[in-house]
């Protein structure tokens, strides 16, 4: 099975080689039929602490690397965004 990349903005980078992410995803509500929009939060891990808040990344699953942290920024891609 392929590993889950997502794109989401970073809202926090206080932990030490951790980033939290915030990932939007939009849906059509199968009722009502409008635009339905949920965020999540993920945390992630950023070796080398490149990510700064604001920054849009890209973050892929990987295996647990501690309680909360399953997902991992994708080299080249922190930092990557900005103009």
């Amino acid at each position: 099975m392929p590993r889950r990349i997502l794109q989401g903005t970073v809202v926090s980078n206080k932990n030490d080689k951790t980033v939290t992410v915030l990932v939007e995803r939009r849906f059509t509500h199968p009722l009502m039929k409008k635009t339905v929009r949920m965020t999540k939060r993920y945390h992630a891990h950023d070796e080398g602490n490149a990510c700064q808040v604001g920054e849009t990344v890209r973050i892929t699953e990987c295996p647990p690397r501690s309680k909360s942290k399953s997902w991992e920024v994708l080299t080249g891609e922190a930092g990557a965004s900005r103009d």
